[in-house]
């Protein structure tokens, strides 16, 4: 029988500091419906301050998101320090396809001190073995990773 707990990951090279695609990051409850009207109608955060341990967002995507129309997610771990989060799905449509969705995201600066390398990973488990692979949600995290440092350089 096969498995149905997997793992994703997928590194991208960007070109903004490390620094400034943090801070964007951290301010993804603001940033993102403004500067990705097409992917995010909404980002409202329900408990906490939406960046702190223990804070819960629930995420609104616009017309054109195939799977997941709505997320809820909470904030597991933040060390700002080292540039990462850990969050997990704790409601809405992907859970339909998981039990459970948790990611971790780094952003590390280059050696030579151009641009920065982000660093995002999820492990799931699948709801039944029919479930595919949600190599849809890591193209859409490139994608946004792509986005957001376009947003950075041109801000």
């Amino acid at each position: 029988m096969a498995s149905n707990v997997g793992k994703l990951h997928v590194e991208v090279e960007l070109k903004s500091s490390a620094e400034k695609f943090w801070v964007s990051l951290r301010n993804s409850t603001e940033v993102f419906p403004k500067a990705f009207p097409h992917d995010y109608k909404s980002i409202d955060v329900l408990e906490g301050d939406g960046k702190a341990v223990g804070s819960i967002r629930l995420i609104t995507y616009s017309e054109g998101s195939p799977i997941v129309k709505v997320s809820k997610e909470t904030i597991d771990m933040v060390d700002e320090a080292n540039k990462a989060v850990a969050y997990r799905v704790i409601d809405g449509d992907l859970l339909k396809y998981y039990q459970s969705f948790k990611c971790i995201l780094t952003v590390t600066p280059k050696g030579d001190g151009e641009g920065c390398l982000v660093k995002w990973s999820c492990e799931f488990e699948k709801a039944h073995e029919q479930v595919p692979e949600p190599s849809i949600i890591k193209d859409f995290a490139v994608k946004n990773f792509q986005e957001l440092d376009a947003y950075v350089l041109a801000h």
